[in-house]
């Protein structure tokens, strides 16, 4: 024994003006798509009436109502191809000769894309500049740093040199006047311990 309750609708089923989900749902049936199959199998009997939405009325290039102007749309058309091929080569023209709306607006929306991309390359471009400048100021400040950092070794250096010096003066020890800090601590490490 079957169950037929199986709802065979063609689709799109946004086209109805119902809400067929809706109605399925509150008659117990299931839609299956009957674009799309050839099976009618558990078919229901007793479906929801539905109407198909009226479709929406065409507006038709060049202002005509009873047939399209087919001149007029290639040649918009060919103003759009002319508007987007320009725009994807990264220089944006405008074709001659007068365009229709839609190639006008189109041309206007690319024509106010590309300014704020300019805009926008503008500011990256100030901004870079400003890496790079600080970039160097840190760069000088590092040398700077360095450069003391040695400076104070240095001093240290001579310092603790000038004191060994003076420590073997007191114990009347000669050594060389060139002598490195690590000769001069070896004589003062070897002075006899009073």
């Amino acid at each position: 024994m079957s169950n037929k309750n199986i709802w065979y609708l063609p689709g799109p089923f946004h086209q109805y003006q119902e809400d067929v989900k809706a109605l399925a749902k509150a008659s117990g049936l299931r839609i299956v798509d009957a674009s799309v199959t050839e099976s009618r199998e558990d078919a229901a009997d007793d479906v929801p009436d539905v109407t198909i939405k009226e479709l929406p009325k065409v507006l038709l290039i060049g202002g005509g109502n009873s047939s399209v102007d087919i001149d007029a749309f290639r040649a918009e058309l060919e103003s759009v191809g002319l508007i987007v091929e320009s725009f994807a080569g990264r220089e944006l023209a405008r074709p001659e000769g007068e365009l229709g709306p839609i190639a006008d607006r189109l041309f206007q929306v690319f024509e106010a894309v590309n300014a704020g991309v300019e805009s926008i390359i503008r500011e990256r471009d100030g901004e870079a500049e400003k890496v790079n400048s600080l970039q160097k100021q840190v760069d000088d400040l590092l040398a700077q740093a360095a450069k003391a950092r040695l400076e104070a070794e240095e001093s240290k250096d001579a310092k603790d040199v000038a004191e060994l010096k003076a420590q073997l003066d007191t114990a009347k020890v000669t050594y060389r006047a060139n002598a490195s800090k690590e000769s001069l601590q070896k004589q003062v490490d070897e002075l006899p311990k009073a």
